[in-house]
């Protein structure tokens, strides 16, 4: 079962048992999906999706810190809610120390790096972490490490 055989079977399952934060959450996940998939007329493969799942946790990671500034406790908590479903269909996700003890052995084996270099390095790190690390924390780190050179 692909990822997006996945996320039907489960929005089914929740709308069956009456979980409407759940059903609502996958509904939303699906819609993009969808959208997402009738963009490109070949197959849709689960690296795909897992883009497309990765997008809609990071808008809700976005939407929580914006509602925080406004305190609107109501929308962080549903917010909230929603992230951890959709979390439940990616990757796990790497700690900041596994972050940064990936980032030291990859610029240990690219050898000399300068500041210039940081576009490029990132996109490298980025390709093998992709889906397992936040791209604003990787870069926060890298960057910093950079500095450092």
């Amino acid at each position: 079962m692909n990822l997006l055989e996945k996320i039907d079977a489960d929005m089914k399952s929740a709308i069956k048992s009456g979980d409407s934060v759940r059903a609502g959450t996958l509904k939303m996940l699906k819609s993009d999906l969808a959208y997402e998939k009738g963009k490109t007329d070949k197959d849709f493969t689960d690296a795909q999706a897992l883009e497309v799942v990765t997008r809609a946790a990071k808008r809700r990671r976005e939407s929580i810190k914006e509602f925080q500034k406004g305190n609107r406790q109501d929308l962080v908590e549903r917010e909230t809610a929603e992230l951890a479903i959709v979390e439940e269909y990616l990757p796990a996700q790497m700690s900041e120390d596994e972050i940064d003890r990936f980032i030291s052995d990859k610029l240990t084996a690219l050898g000399e790096v300068t500041q210039k270099d940081l576009g490029r390095v990132m996109g490298e790190i980025m390709k093998e972490l992709k889906g397992k690390a936040d791209g604003g924390i990787v870069k926060a780190i890298l960057s910093k490490k950079m500095e450092n050179k």
